[in-house]
């Protein structure tokens, strides 16, 4: 079956077929070098195509080889034949942030006269052309995670282009995609800052007794406390595999799935005689894994769950701690004993004799209920950021052939 040459989505008013094209039919290579030249260095990145060299190093790694750095102009492109783990057969960029940049001369560099360059990068990080980079590289042509993929065979592949009318209509619409994406990533890195920087300033340190940033109307002392003077350490009883099945009614939370998707579930009946008997969570409580990768927080929301003994747990606390206030504390907790050290294992002991700085309740409940306003927040960002990643790759998959 020939394989169609129209994309699923086109914009209004386009219907010719796509043209199919060897790359070395369009492109030229550039080899132009200017040892005086005062240029960026720049370099690509899977993610974000060309950046300066000093966002990635503090200091200019290309010593004497600077001088046979290739100078790329605005519009022209390259294609950096180093695998990564998002583009494990190189990426191509244009350059587009820049009049001129020096750029490593290991890149593949070259300018396509007549096409929309930003359109080719698209193109050329596409699936399409991966599959053909991924066959040249199977013949051999690798070595230590540089694909020694010459200029030839690159321009060997095959790629599909429309009229140039349409590919400026296509890039115009990645490039706004792409800035609003960018935007979101922002605000999201921004919110993200503003809570590390809240959760210094809110919490006492270096043994004060008040913390740098607190809110209107408080002004007393934070008691000290060990969280074993405040609660104890509680978990669920322990289920054996036999009692788990792969599907179910009650999901059960091992280590490994944690704050994530259960595996493993138990049935009813066994939730509700362990429920009655034994240590459950309240609704609120927050659960930390005590082994793997330990303090890793989540709030029980209530759900009916289980969960794995010993190595998920919970500070069963009276009326002097707020859940809220605690989650926020477990965020910048340094557990009492394994300073230092490589365990991989939070004992019971570890965590009741970590000290706590301790405000009143109220001030407690006042610093949980703005640090949940700010969660609130960054799940927003994250879940529009995540929108509009799903809709360029839904894009991508689509408005190409």
């Amino acid at each position: 079956m020939a394989k169609s040459k129209t994309p699923k989505i086109r914009f209004k008013g386009f219907t010719d077929d796509w043209e199919q094209r060897k790359l070395g039919e369009i492109v030229q290579e550039i080899t132009r070098k200017d040892p005086a030249s005062d240029a960026p260095i720049m370099m690509i990145t899977a993610n974000n195509g060309f950046i300066e060299q000093s966002q990635r190093y503090a200091f200019n790694n290309a010593g004497e080889s600077l001088k046979k750095y290739i100078i790329l102009e605005k519009g022209e492109l390259a294609y950096n034949h180093g695998a990564s783990k998002l583009r494990p057969y190189g990426s191509c960029f244009s350059l587009t942030t820049a009049e001129k940049a020096r750029i490593p001369f290991v890149y593949h560099c070259f300018s396509a006269d007549g096409q929309n360059s930003e359109f080719m990068s698209i193109e050329l990080n596409g699936a399409d052309v991966e599959n053909q980079l991924r066959k040249i590289v199977s013949s051999g042509a690798r070595m230590d995670g540089l694909l020694n993929i010459s200029f030839e065979e690159y321009t060997s592949v095959s790629v599909l282009l429309p009229e140039i009318k349409e590919q400026n209509k296509i890039a115009d619409y990645f490039r706004t995609l792409d800035h609003l994406i960018t935007l979101h990533q922002r605000k999201l890195e921004k919110l993200q800052n503003i809570k590390k920087s809240c959760l210094e300033k809110m919490f006492p340190k270096n043994g004060a007794n008040v913390p740098d940033v607190r809110f209107a109307g408080f002004t007393d002392a934070w008691e000290q406390r060990k969280l074993g003077e405040l609660g104890s350490v509680a978990m669920c009883r322990r289920i054996f595999k036999e009692q788990t099945t792969e599907s179910g009614d009650v999901p059960f939370y091992k280590i490994g799935t944690f704050g994530a998707i259960a595996d493993a579930f138990i049935s009813q009946e066994l939730f509700e005689e362990y429920k009655s008997k034994y240590p459950y969570p309240r609704k609120g409580d927050i659960l930390i894994s005590a082994s793997g990768s330990i303090g890793r927080v989540v709030e029980f929301t209530g759900k009916n769950e289980y969960f794995q003994d010993s190595n998920i747990v919970w500070l069963n606390h009276d009326e002097r701690l707020s859940n809220s206030f605690l989650k926020c504390f477990y965020a910048v907790v340094k557990w009492s004993g394994i300073e230092g050290s490589t365990i991989k294992r939070l004992y019971n002991d570890n965590i009741l004799n970590t000290p706590i700085s301790v405000p009143s309740i109220s001030e407690q409940e006042k610093i949980g209920s703005f640090f949940i306003y700010l969660d609130n927040l960054i799940t927003l960002h994250q879940r529009k950021l995540e929108k509009l990643q799903n809709i360029k790759q839904s894009c991508l998959e689509k408005m190409f052939v």
